[in-house]
């Protein structure tokens, strides 16, 4: 069934937005399928006009993001799910699986050019995230263990972090993944509110309970505003970027790629369970 979250305003996409500007959109709740479709058009939109959009969302709904190439078909207990009213999605980006209810999401889509390899993009996006993070007063780093990224697997994305991902207290804070397609990427990532990250192990067929994760919760004493972490990510962008993102309001155009995406990939449940 084809998602009817709605978007504010319109925009044209023409000549007046020029090439390298940086986008801040903060998006309304919407379902998985919603969320994952305009991830990917932003991404294929960054490789058109040349631009960077920084995103900022929730869900309307908990949900269960599989990274692409887990296996998932047969690994979940879906009446158990269904009884907890979670829903799942297949992400475009690798990695392993999120439950996203209680967390803020990020994504940012880019021009490899701007950002140069995989690690060089990770790094410069990680310290973004950390200036904002530092804003709302926690103190994170990146991880230094010598863990590999881990291959894909029903194992959730905060049982371990892995090098360069972002810790506190030495506890995993943010999930992020990455995918690139021709000359631009994505990336997104998770940043706990509250732990709740327990549940995904509880509708495993067969899995051992996780560590507990790092969350924004915990660390802040208070309860993290989605705009306040916007706000936060916005002066991030322009003291460390050079580029101060301007506010961005959903197209046309967008939300035809959007609409196309959720009715050809990300509502089919052959891609959901594809593997």
């Amino acid at each position: 069934m084809e998602s009817t979250t709605a978007f504010p305003g319109s925009a044209r996409e023409d000549g007046s937005r020029l090439k390298d500007a940086a986008w801040l959109l903060v998006s309304p709740a919407a379902d998985g399928a919603t969320n994952m479709a305009l991830d990917e058009a932003l991404l294929r939109r960054a490789g058109r006009t040349g631009e960077t959009m920084f995103r900022v969302y929730t869900w309307a709904r908990p949900t269960v993001s599989l990274g692409r190439n887990q296996p998932a078909r047969g690994c979940y207990d879906l009446d158990v799910a269904c009884a907890r009213g979670i829903d799942f999605v297949r992400r475009l980006t690798g990695g392993r699986a999120i439950l996203h209810h209680h967390e803020i999401t990020y994504a940012v889509a880019s021009p490899v050019s701007l950002y140069g390899s995989l690690p060089e993009s990770y790094r410069t996006i990680n310290r973004l995230l950390l200036e904002a993070l530092r804003t709302l007063g926690v103190d994170a780093e990146e991880a230094e263990a010598s863990t590999r990224a881990p291959a894909p697997s029903i194992a959730p994305c905060f049982d371990v972090p892995v090098t360069g991902e972002l810790v506190a207290d030495g506890r995993k804070l943010v999930g992020s993944a990455q995918v690139r397609d021709g000359g631009a990427f994505l990336q997104h990532g998770s940043i706990l509110l509250e732990d709740d990250q327990h549940l995904l192990a509880e509708m495993l067929v067969d899995r051992e309970p996780s560590p507990a994760p790092a969350t924004l919760g915990a660390l802040t004493g208070r309860a993290v505003t989605v705009q306040e972490f916007a706000d936060a990510l916005a002066t991030s962008v322009t003291l460390h970027d050079g580029r101060s993102p301007r506010m961005f309001e959903v197209d046309e155009p967008l939300l035809d790629d959007v609409r196309s995406l959720i009715r050809t990939r990300y509502a089919l449940a052959d891609w959901t369970w594809r593997r």
